[in-house]
Order: structure tokens, then C-alpha cells, then sequence
């Protein structure tokens, strides 16, 4: 991406803009060492070159492509090097010198050198520091290329498995007679133990089959199948198992993506599944807004039905009747706080087969009773997951076929147990705190003592490694956008200085990644025009908490004319959900109060009943806001909701109105709450800054807005509402779209079909390149002892009541894109248990 015709520097002949381009290295050098970001960069460049053309000329030569793509800039005078980004997952680096404007390329490991000597400038010196490149082993494995198919890993390993079976038949042969569930052989037994044999009684069966009728039952020909090498699994009739084994046929004569796609989606290899979620209190009631507990939990139980449903649908195509179960596995507290946290067993509800597990902390001093910060959960979960491991091997009567862990926590434990097993593995991030946070790995010492980020980190790490699988919402969960790194690319390469250096971390160009977008729970969310699944009974408390004129502990502000449509927002108060944002733009903007209502779901009203800095700072704001602006009789302010039945009847209430939801975030990963919004039929305004992004199709699903641009940003409202007022069906069409795009692309059962289809098929990749995953998992069991163990004795136990939890440091408000766009050397591994 660098140009070439840069060569040692910058040339003599561009004159005026060398001389600009040298002004501009002087600006940044003259507060001296630091790190920038780009849209520092960008506004001590506008402040030395004030001349608008003279600028522009600047910014199209070659060095203008180096500042553009630049993510970060570290400032070592006389030099100031530039991480570059040209497109996702594609990183370069080079430094220019100020005095001469000399350019030289760097490796991610000199860039990463340079920006140490900033933090701990004798670590950065010393030769002997630690390296760790998880790159180094997955040499041999194929990566994607481009940029636009990250998170597509299933695809792409599908199609790289037609080469590898054209190559080797016998491997797949070898994988089907592994089948079994309960002790029972599936599909195939030891008869057909060859590619020639399997093809020779495929082609017997074929004809046998097509004799049938298609309705027959699986059970009528089961004997004579058995004669022939086949056992069950192919199908529960006989227009099942010849479909089955007619993609079987094409495959072992001719593989293509297509077919080993349909045929992996068919075979019975998942039955049983394992979930972690280990941290916050994981309930079914009276938990939401506990700490460490929110969105992860309804994520995961919503997960658990959509999966049991199509696991019972396979088991049944498949012709056998077992039960599949899943075990969301989680900590045990025995100081409860009037949840159910303190039964070990339960079931959830809506499913038939599926539990929670609790399993309690244990230390040298015995249960450990209360709650533990997630910032403090590390010390615990080695013990866990032996005690977890032997509870699910007992409740099962064997070893789960698939393990999903969540959060960092339930990553590593997940990572654990499936290395100890050898089950296949898939993780979840849900967040990774290190991109949440400033500067939290540059500065990890600083923030170390408290929230402990180098375990954090490191576990991060390790868990991303040892997946088989990894499943995003979104592809900016992933890779991020043009403008921003994503969440797992900023985990490509980094510093903890002092600690280890980050040479390769996570590839996101690694086909492990894939994107399964959860949806909403087709039961609480669906569309406000089904009028009997209408949950009527909500009308009353919903009219009261809309329009009623009084104020009390639930509501503040008041709504004049009921007959306005209304826009409406709901999230935690924090910086980030901006929802603060969304009230002054409606403030400042006439035309648009003249339109709509505004009604804002979402915290306290009273400051001090927040133990949360930044809430308490959002709350103050936000009646400062209704004051300053005379915003009642325009404006209602709904205290934080936590009872999802009714909150989706509210969203359907509010699509009564022909009203809007605006979801105004800085950034969001996901963006559930515009899932079950456009579920609903509520016609949508969301974040351009992450999940949202890719949710809605910009001015055909629902509407992109710019968190940064508030003016911009209300009057793209206003115009919507105004050409409803001109065209009654306007809104409709808007409806109508949204909900295509959800039923289309965003439902469980996409997510469930999805996640499945992955843990079949990786199963067979796994069994493909064992030897490779065997030689990372050393890699990565000496990391874990060499280091994660190591960093956890630093993080001191509990005992007695722990203190409450610490406030974590204030999060990162991403600036929006449109304000400037030595190696573990160890061979010999160690067991991950201990040594």
C-alpha cells in the first residue's frame, strides 16, 4: 500500500508540500514523546497547514495515504512511526524522520519496540524480552485473503475440503466410523472401513432405496442395511437416507463445497452440549442489573432454546430417537441475594432437555459464598473447571460433543476442559475489554492492581487459540470497518511492556472465524400487526408509564399530544449509548419536536442511587437537559425496565404511533435492541459505528445515523417523518423492509442452523489437522503455565465479604471515523491442569 516511489524519503522535487509535510513532523514532534491517535493527527495538521488546497495536495501524495490509513502514531523525536491500516486486517508500518524525511518500513515488532520505549523503555531494550507468535504454528493451515471474507471461516474451510477428500477419501471414511453416541455406532461400522467398500454399498443401497417408497421407515430396511456395513443416522425414512447417501456418493466421486456443506449439516455428530458462563449471577429471574450480570445472560438463554429446537429437529431427520442435552454451566453462589444462584440444578424454562449447572467456588478455606468481580474471578477457575469436569462427565454419563464458552472467563474454562477432553470448542467474546478501554495493554501496570487486564489478557489469548471455532455477531465485531479495527483485530498484535510482546496474537484472517448473528425471542418480539398474539394485559401499565401526566419513581417528563408519533430509545446511561445525545439533538432541533415525541428508557433518576461514576454523570446531565431545553410535555424519561415481555409489547405500543426507535451509541458490537425493535415492525435509526451498520440496510431497511453529527443525525429524522405526513404509506414500506431484513438474516433459527452446521464440520477440520492443533496446544500449555498461572497469584483471593466492586476505568468513546479517517521457544508442552 506504501508507494515505491517514495523510496529513501520524501523527494526534493514536491517542493511547497515537502516543506508542508516537514512543518507537520515538526508539530508532531514538538510535545515530545507520545502516542497520537488519527484524529490528533489530523488536527495539529489542519492547525500547521491552515491552507485548505495546500492541505489537499498534502493528503493526495503518497505521504497524505500514510496519515489517511493511520490508526496510531508514535512519537519518538526525531522520528514519529505510523501504524497503518489500508484495509481490514492489513497492517503496515513505517517511521519518517523530521529532519531529513527520510521513510523507512518497520516490522510489527520494531513498531512495537518503539511505542515500549514509552512505557518501560529498559524492557524495550533487552534483547531478552518475550516474544508470543501463535502465528508461527498455523503456517501450513490456509488463511482467507481478502478482507471482505473475514468471519465467512465455515465456507471457506468447506471449500478448501474438496481438495483435502479428493486427496484423501479415507480420512472422511476414517471420521464417519468414529460416530457414536451412547455407545452406539453410527452411520457406519468397521464393515466399511474402506473409500472402495463404502462406494460399493452406497451404490447397492441407492438401488435398494429407490424401490421404496419414500415414507418408509427407517426401521423396515434397518436389519438388511446393518448386513451391508450401514448403521442408523442416514435419515428417519427411506427418501431421507437415499437423499443423504446420494450426497455421500457425489462427494466421494467428485467433492465439491456445495455438497460437503449439505452433507456435514446432516450427520449425527452433536447431541450433547456443554455452555460456560461462569461470572455475574446466571438466573432466569430477578438477576438483570446485578453486577457483572446483563445482556450475556438473555443472550445465552434465548441461544439454548434456539439450539435445543434444532438439535431435537436433526435427531428426528436423522431417524433416532435420542435426547439431546444442553448444560449451561455457571458458578454456584451461595449468597444468592433472593435468586436462584444457590441451586445447583435447574431447569430452563421453554426447553425439554436443557439445565443449568451450578458449581461453586472452592478455596483452601472452602465455599466461597458471595459474588466475585469479574475482575477478580481468575484465581478460581483452574479449581472450577476439574470440579465442573467431573460433575459434566457424571451428568451426561460421558463427554459433551460440542463445548461454547462465553466471556473471557468462560472462554478459558471452555479451552480448559476441551483440551482436557479433546472436544471441539467454540468461544464467544461477547466483549474483550482490552479494546473497551484506553491505552489498558500499554498501561496494564497502571491499571493491573485493580481489574488485573494481564490476566484478563492473557487468558483472552489463550482461549482464542485453542478454539476450534469462533463466533461473532458481526463482521465488526471481527475485523471492524474501514475507518476502525475491530474487537479481535486489535488483538493481532501488541505490548504489555514488562511483560510480553504480542508478535502475532489472533489472525482474522484464520477461517476459524465466523459470523452467527443472534435474534430475538420470536415469542416476547414479533411484529405489532399480530394483533391476537398481542400481550393485552401490558396495556394499562404501558398507557401509565407513556402518558400518564404525573411523575413518580418509574417516570419523568410528560407527553402533551398523544396523537405525535413517538421516537424512542432504550440502553444503559452511559457515555457510550449516548442516550444523553439523542436528548439534546432532539432538543436543538424545532422541526423535529414540532413532529414526534421523544420517550428515552433507560437508568436512574436519582444520582445517588448509582454507584456507577459515569451514570451518576449522565443522570445530572440529562436533567440539566430537560431544564435548560423545557422539554416536558414533548418528553418522557422511562427508569431502567427489566421485564422483557413487557418491554417488547412497549416497542409494538410505540409502532402503534407510527413512531421510530433511534439507537444513537458511539460504537456498538451488536445492537440486540435494534433486533427486537425492527422484530416488532418498528422502523429503525441506528449507529453507523458497529453492529448496527451491518444490521440495517441504509435507507432501505431502516436508517443509518452519525453518532458524532447530532444536527445531521435529527434532521435525517425529521425528514423521515415529514414524508410520512405526506405519504401514509411511507412508514409502512420502512416496516415491511425491516422485517424482511430480520426474518432474512437475523433470527435463532438462522443462528442455531449456523452454529451446528460448525461444530460438524470443524469437528472433521479438527480431525483433519490434529497433529497441527496438537503442536499449538504445547504452544499454548506453556504459555499458560509460563505465564497466565504466574499472573494469577498476583490477583489475591477472597475471604470473608469481598469488597464491593471496583468502578472500572472509563471506557473508550471512539472518536468517529468522519473526524480523520522471544517467542515461547519451549517444544515440550505441559498438561493444562498443572504441571
Amino acid at each position: 500500500m506504501i508507494s515505491g516511489s517514495l523510496g529513501n524519503g520524501i523527494p526534493e522535487s514536491m517542493g511547497q508540500n515537502r516543506g508542508n509535510i516537514k512543518r507537520c513532523l515538526e508539530k508532531y514532534i514538538e510535545k515530545g514523546r507520545r502516542v497520537m491517535k488519527l484524529n490528533q493527527l489530523m488536527d495539529e495538521m489542519e492547525i500547521v497547514i491552515n491552507d485548505l488546497t495546500q492541505r489537499k495536495r498534502v493528503m493526495e501524495g503518497d505521504l497524505g495515504k500514510i496519515f489517511c490509513f493511520t490508526q496510531e502514531a508514535v512519537v519518538i523525536p526525531p522520528i514519529v512511526a505510523f501504524a497503518i491500516r489500508g484495509n481490514p486486517g492489513n497492517w503496515q508500518y513505517v517511521k519518517v524522520n523530521s529532519s531529513d524525511l527520510s521513510v523507512e518500513t518497520l516490522s510489527n515488532t520494531q513498531y512495537l519496540k518503539l511505542k515500549e520505549l514509552l512505557f518501560d523503555e529498559n524492557w524495550a531494550k533487552d534483547e531478552n524480552a518475550l516474544e508470543v507468535d501463535f502465528g508461527a504454528l498455523d503456517f501450513t493451515l490456509p488463511q482467507l485473503s481478502l478482507s471482505s471474507s473475514i468471519g465467512n471461516g465455515l465456507r471457506f474451510v468447506t471449500s478448501k475440503l474438496g481438495g483435502r477428500l479428493n486427496d484423501n477419501p479415507q480420512s472422511l471414511v476414517d471420521y464417519l466410523l468414529s460416530l457414536e453416541h451412547q455407545g452406539e455406532s453410527l452411520m457406519m461400522n468397521e464393515t466399511l472401513n474402506t473409500a472402495r467398500k463404502l462406494e460399493m454399498s452406497l451404490i447397492l443401497a441407492d438401488v435398494f432405496l429407490s424401490e421404496l417408497p419414500e415414507d418408509t421407515p427407517f426401521q423396515a430396511f434397518e436389519l438388511r442395511f446393518k448386513e451391508w456395513g450401514f448403521e442408523k443416522g442416514w435419515g428417519e425414512n427411506a427418501g431421507r437416507v437415499k437423499e443423504t447417501m446420494r450426497i455421500l456418493s457425489e462427494i466421494l466421486q467428485a467433492p465439491d463445497s456445495g455438497n460437503i456443506d449439505r452433507f456435514f449439516a446432516r450427520i449425527p455428530r452433536i447431541f450433547n452440549v456443554v455452555i460456560f458462563s461462569v461470572h455475574g449471577y446466571f438466573g432466569q429471574t430477578d438477576v438483570l442489573g446485578l453486577p457483572d450480570t446483563g445482556g450475556q445472560i438473555v443472550y445465552i438463554l434465548d441461544q439454548v432454546k434456539a439450539l435445543e429446537a434444532e438439535l431435537l429437529h436433526r435427531v428426528t431427520s436423522q431417524g433416532l430417537n435420542f435426547k439431546p442435552q444442553i448444560l449451561v454451566v455457571t458458578r454456584l453462589i451461595p449468597d444468592a441475594k433472593d435468586t436462584t444462584c444457590n441451586q445447583e440444578f435447574e431447569p430452563i424454562i421453554g426447553t425439554k432437555h436443557s439445565n443449568i449447572l451450578r458449581i461453586p467456588f472452592v478455596t483452601e478455606n472452602g465455599i466461597l459464598s458471595r459474588w466475585v468481580s469479574r475482575f477478580d474471578i481468575y484465581p478460581y477457575l483452574e479449581r472450577f473447571t476439574k470440579d465442573a469436569t467431573t460433575k459434566i462427565l457424571d451428568i451426561l454419563e460421558g463427554k459433551p460433543d460440542l463445548i461454547i464458552g462465553n466471556y473471557t472467563d468462560g472462554n478459558l474454562v471452555a479451552s480448559l476442559m476441551a483440551n482436557k477432553l479433546g472436544i471441539t470448542q467454540a468461544t464467544i467474546a461477547h466483549a474483550l475489554e482490552k479494546t473497551k478501554y484506553e491505552d489498558s495493554d500499554n498501561k496494564w501496570k497502571e491499571f493491573d492492581p485493580k481489574y488485573h487486564f494481564s490476566s484478563q489478557f492473557t487468558a483472552d489469548l489463550i482461549s482464542m487459540n485453542s478454539a476450534d471455532f469462533i463466533i461473532a455477531s458481526t463482521y465488526q465485531e471481527i475485523a471492524g470497518s474501514k475507518e476502525r479495527a475491530g474487537q479481535y483485530e486489535r488483538h493481532m498484535s501488541f505490548t504489555l511492556p514488562g511483560l510480553y510482546r504480542v508478535v502475532s496474537g489472533i489472525n482474522v484472517f484464520d477461517p476459524r472465524f465466523n459470523i452467527a448473528a443472534p435474534g430475538a425471542d420470536d415469542s416476547i418480539y414479533f411484529p405489532f400487526t399480530a394483533q391476537d398474539r398481542r400481550f393485552t394485559k401490558f396495556y394499562p401499565s404501558i398507557e401509565e408509564i407513556l402518558y400518564s401526566q404525573n411523575e413518580n419513581d418509574e417516570h419523568i417528563g410528560y407527553l402533551v399530544d398523544k396523537k405525535k408519533p413517538i421516537i424512542f430509545s432504550m440502553a444503559r446511561l452511559d457515555v457510550v449509548k449516548n442516550l444523553t445525545g439523542l436528548t439534546e439533538w432532539y432538543a436543538k432541533n424545532k422541526r423535529l419536536r414540532d413532529l414526534v415525541n421523544l420517550v428515552i428508557v433507560g437508568g436512574f433518576f436519582d444520582p445517588s442511587k448509582s454507584k456507577d461514576r459515569e451514570e451518576i454523570s449522565e443522570i445530572k446531565k440529562m436533567h440539566t437537559m430537560i431544564e435548560k431545553y423545557q422539554l416536558k410535555g414533548q418528553f418522557r424519561w422511562i427508569a431502567a425496565q427489566t421485564d422483557r415481555t413487557r418491554n417488547g409489547e412497549l416497542y409494538r405500543c410505540i409502532a402503534d404511533t407510527r413512531g421510530a426507535f433511534v439507537q444513537p451509541a458511539h460504537y456498538e458490537a451488536f445492537g440486540l435492541t435494534v433486533i427486537e425493535a425492527m422484530s416488532c415492525g418498528l422502523v429503525t435509526f441506528a449507529t453507523d459505528q458497529g453492529g448496527p451498520a451491518e444490521i440495517i440496510v441504509d435507507g432501505v431497511s431502516g436508517f443509518h445515523i452519525d453518532p458524532s453529527n447530532g444536527e445531521e443525525s435529527s434532521d435525517k429524522i425529521a425528514n423521515f417523518f415529514e414524508k410520512c405526513k405526506i405519504d401514509a404509506n411511507y412508514w409502512n414500506m420502512f416496516s415491511a423492509e425491516g422485517l424482511q431484513r430480520i426474518n432474512e438474516c437475523y433470527t435463532w433459527k438462522i443462528y442455531a442452523n449456523k452454529v451446528i452446521n460448525m461444530g460438524s464440520t470443524y469437528s472433521y477440520w479438527r480431525h483433519l489437522n490434529k497433529d497441527q492443533k496438537l503442536a499449538k496446544q504445547r504452544y499454548i500449555h506453556s504459555f499458560y503455565n509460563l505465564q497466565y498461572r504466574n499472573l494469577v497469584k498476583t490477583i489475591p483471593k477472597l475471604s470473608g465479604i469481598p469488597e464491593p466492586p471496583p468502578l472500572p476505568p472509563k471506557p473508550l468513546v471512539k472518536p468517529s471515523a468522519s473526524k480523520g479517517s522471544k517467542r515461547i521457544q519451549s517444544r515440550l508442552g505441559f498438561r493444562m491442569f498443572g504441571a
